[in-house]
């Protein structure tokens, strides 16, 4: 069976992993609304309108679709949906798509397309509520490290190390930060989100991914400075997404073997 699945066209199966990114997409979405409740919600309770509490009947709740079928409203209440679920389900149709074409069959694949399904979730959370919940993060550490040891793909060590040098290299940095300045720059939600990318990328990754997110942050510091008159250092943002983004960024180069890459390569062959 999964042998004549693997000799599908491409573009097909492209097609079939963007139709199961948009339920992923969902899922996030149930996600990002439901850890941010006080209490969080059950991830697993039936899909319901925020508004009304009304359940949404499965023929009313199509990822994608749903938010133009009716018009951005419940359709008890009428009260207005966000069209930022569509815009999730639909990031995630692309992510898991382009994680295909560039990854293939491979085991890492199943591991990508997991940890895209947190980093956005994590991701929109931290813009929401400049936080990133631990039972994100220090799972997927957990999972990270569990992939590592049972995937012969990857490295254990490797994984290990990233998320060791990930998340006490970012938390060295944050002490260096709060010696300097008398106050904190960095949260822990991100200190241990770069360990959760150490875990599932290894620790090559961190150099670019952290680079990468640094520069990220500071046009989006920027963006905000010129917007609230505030100084650059004054200026708080979640930068969760940027280590997210930067994330993505590596698998897709590492992926197609860019040779970018090699720029940011830390020759130690031991590893």
């Amino acid at each position: 069976m999964f042998e004549k699945i693997i000799l599908l066209p491409s573009w097909f199966m492209a097609l079939v992993f963007f139709i199961y990114g948009s339920f992923f997409g969902s899922f996030a979405n149930v996600v990002i609304f439901r850890l941010q409740q006080d209490p969080p919600v059950s991830l697993f309770k039936k899909s319901y309108c925020p508004h009304c509490q009304r359940a949404i009947p499965v023929y009313l709740n199509i990822p994608i679709l749903s938010w133009f079928i009716l018009r951005g409203a419940c359709a008890n209440c009428s009260k207005p949906f966000s069209f930022r679920y569509s815009a999730v389900e639909t990031l995630m149709s692309f992510l898991f798509a382009g994680l295909f074409l560039v990854i293939g069959w491979k085991w890492f694949l199943l591991e990508a397309l997991v940890f895209a399904v947190g980093l956005v979730s994590a991701s929109f959370i931290d813009w929401d509520q400049m936080i990133i919940p631990d039972s994100l993060s220090l799972s997927g550490i957990g999972v990270g490290l569990l992939g590592a040891f049972l995937n012969p793909e990857r490295s254990f060590l490797s994984s290990f190390l990233g998320a060791l040098i990930g998340g006490g290299g970012l938390l060295l940095i944050a002490y260096l930060y709060y010696l300097l300045k008398k106050k904190q720059g960095l949260g822990g939600g991100d200190i241990k989100m770069l360990a959760w990318i150490g875990a599932v990328l290894g620790w090559q990754s961190l150099f670019f991914v952290l680079l990468i997110a640094c520069l990220l942050g500071t046009v989006f510091g920027l963006t905000i400075m010129l917007q609230s008159n505030k100084k650059l250092m004054q200026t708080a943002f979640p930068f969760g997404p940027c280590l997210a983004l930067s994330a993505l960024i590596y698998i897709f180069l590492r992926e197609s073997h860019s040779p970018f890459l090699s720029l940011f390569r830390i020759d130690l062959s031991v590893f």
